[in-house]
Order: structure tokens, then C-alpha cells, then sequence
């Protein structure tokens, strides 16, 4: 790793992770023996935001919008196309998207995942001892002793038993097996986690569990989370701040008070009132229509444009930016006319 081009100060003390212009294209290829490319589709493009130490950001849209392609891209489960990924290691400031794998190997002790499916991201063939262990193997941490030891402590933190290390993961339900999976993740006491949809597979009940689960640990341990899911209420539940993707493109990042009191963004809007009511006697006003947007061939201008209500001619045009507004918050949308100043919050 060179210090002369990837470690540099940072302008933001308080903030673990600066995300800029950060890009992930994926070429779409003709059929036959040459295979010429024809095209791109945009996955992510343009992500920006800064994380802060402690706090908890969710990553919200629906299917398809960019969001667990953002997370991988952050953690270079997958190379990034362009952009900066800059994070605070041990060593100081380094950007993930330049490094290569050797020099990223270092670094994953500092950053991990958990991930949706609690049941395919597991080993059957594999005890949980050597699933939660295995991290600790890896990166040539303590003895055999020393690993049993803190993987007997990790589950107990987790809420399962120590014993529970000698059985394989057909064993457990789908909370349990992803409790073994968030044990997995956090055995090297990471500073970030990126939790992509953590409890979306798992059942309302235990879902409540795990999010409180994963609270309590953020405080033990001093976790950053990025939450990716598409369940308002989960988000509204465990997020300090929320970004709103849309064809790859985040249109609003707010407070989780100021997102759900008072939305700005036309597709936020629309995803809120997409949030079923508990209330039998409340109609729901459901005000989202049409289809996603395609990403390998988004229309002009802005891509919310022609499932939007507030559409006018002038959203055909070129890309909006995120725009600043005077409550602090950012919107990319040419409607929302306080803005202050383009910003990458």
C-alpha cells in the first residue's frame, strides 16, 4: 500500500467513511462470437455521502435501484467503475476503490458484511464454530484456544450458546442462523458493517429481534452501520439518516425524523405512501405507478420522470443534482426550489 497516494488527512474528523462520485457500470455485451459492447448499465452512478462514527445510515429504494450493488461496491466485494471510497483505518485515510486486493486484505478486519439470506450465506458443511472462527483463522488471530474462547463469547453476545458451536447450520431457525452470521461479521470487531437487507428474510417477530440485537451491539461495540433495505418501517426504526436511491442515483438524503415527517423528493413521497396502514379505516393513497426504470437504458434527464406526478417538461433535461436545501437536507430535484447550493453532503 502507498502512503504517498492512497493515506491523506481528512477534512471531516468526526466521520468514518467519505463516499464521492462513486460509480458502478456493468457493459452489456452483443450475442454471438464477438461479443462487442453495446452498451452500459448503470448500477450505481454518482453516489455521494459522508458517514459518521456511530451512526447508522439506510439505504432505501426499490428493487433494483443500486443499493446492495453501493454496499458491495464500498466494501470492494466488487471493483468499482469510478469515484472515491474513502474510509478511516487504523492507519489514517484510505481510499478502498484504489487499493488492490492485496493491499485490501489488511483492511477487512475493519470492515464486513451480513448478509440477507441467513441460510446460503453459511457453510452446511461447516460446524458454527468454524463458520463464526473461521474470520479469525484467516487473518492469523490467537491460537486454537484463543479462537474457541472468542467465538464462545461472540455467541453468547449474539444470544446464542456457547454450545450451539458444535452443530452445523440446518440445526437453528432463520433468526438463529442469522445471529450466527452477524457473529461472523463482528468476531473481528469491525468500525463498519454494511447489514444488506439483514432481516428481510426473516419473519416480523424475529425481525424485531435482530434490529434490536444489532442496536444493542452497535452501542457495546461502537459500530457504523450501512443498512440497506427496502422496509420503511425497519429503516425508520434503526436509522439516523436515510438515503433514497433511485436508478442508482441517491435523490434524497435526510434525518429518519425529517424523511418520514415531512418528504421532499417526489419518489420519496411515493414510497411513503406505498407503506401499508395498520389502520383498516385509513384508505391507502398509493401514489407510485409504472415501471422502474431501466438502467441500461435510462430516459433523459431526470430518470423519476415519467412515473412522476410533478413531472413537467424541464425534468427531460439534463440530470438533476443534489441540491442542498435550507433545512439541511439534500434533494435531486429541479421542484424542490429552496435549494442552497449543490452539495455531496
Amino acid at each position: 500500500m502507498s502512503d504517498k497516494t492512497q493515506i491523506t488527512n481528512s477534512p471531516t474528523p468526526e466521520s468514518l467513511l467519505e463516499v464521492n462520485a462513486l460509480c458502478k457500470y456493468f457493459p452489456v455485451k452483443s450475442k454471438g462470437f464477438r461479443r462487442k459492447q453495446i452498451g452500459l448499465v448503470k448500477a450505481s452512478d454518482n453516489v455521494s455521502f459522508t458517514l459518521m462514527n456511530g451512526e447508522t445510515l439506510g439505504l432505501v429504494g426499490e428493487s433494483g435501484c443500486g443499493k446492495t450493488t453501493t454496499g458491495r461496491s464500498i466494501l470492494r466485494g466488487i471493483t468499482p467503475t469510478a469515484g472515491e471510497v474513502r474510509f478511516r483505518s487504523e492507519r489514517g485515510w484510505v481510499d478502498l476503490a484504489k487499493l488492490s486486493e492485496r493491499e485490501l486484505r489488511p483492511l477487512r478486519t475493519e470492515m464486513q458484511m451480513i448478509f440477507q439470506d441467513p441460510f446460503s450465506s453459511l457453510n452446511p458443511r461447516m460446524t458454527v464454530g468454524d463458520i463464526v472462527g473461521e474470520p479469525l483463522l484467516i487473518h492469523g488471530i490467537g491460537n486454537k484456544t484463543e479462537r474457541t474462547q472468542k467465538v464462545m463469547a461472540m455467541l453468547e453476545k449474539v444470544g446464542l450458546k456457547p454450545e450451539h458451536r458444535t452443530r452445523y447450520p440446518h440445526a437453528f431457525s432463520g433468526g438463529q442462523r442469522q445471529r450466527i452470521g452477524i457473529a461472523r461479521a463482528l468476531i473481528l470487531h469491525p468500525k463498519l458493517v454494511v447489514c444488506d437487507e439483514a432481516v428481510s428474510a426473516l419473519d416480523v417477530s424475529v425481525q424485531a429481534q435482530v434490529i434490536n440485537l444489532l442496536q444493542d451491539l452497535q452501542k457495546d461495540l461502537g459500530l457504523t452501520y450501512i443498512f440497506i433495505a427496502h422496509d420503511l418501517s425497519v429503516v425508520k426504526h434503526i436509522c439516523d439518516r436515510i438515503a433514497v436511491m433511485y436508478a442508482g442515483r441517491i435523490v434524497e438524503l435526510a434525518t429518519s425524523k425529517e424523511l418520514f415527517a415531512n418528504p421532499q423528493h417526489p419518489y420519496t413521497k411515493a414510497l411513503l405512501s406505498a407503506v401499508p396502514n395498520p389502520d383498516p379505516d385509513q384508505p391507502m393513497n398509493m401514489d407510485l405507478s409504472g415501471e422502474v426504470a431501466d438502467p441500461g437504458n435510462l430516459p433523459a434527464g431526470c430518470a423519476f420522470h415519467p412515473r412522476c406526478s410533478m413531472g413537467i417538461d424541464a425534468c427531460k433535461g439534463a440530470v438533476p443534482p443534489l441540491t442542498e436545501q435550507t433545512d439541511g437536507r439534500t434533494v435531486a430535484c429541479i421542484r424542490c426550489g429552496n435549494g442552497k447550493n449543490e452539495s455531496r453532503t
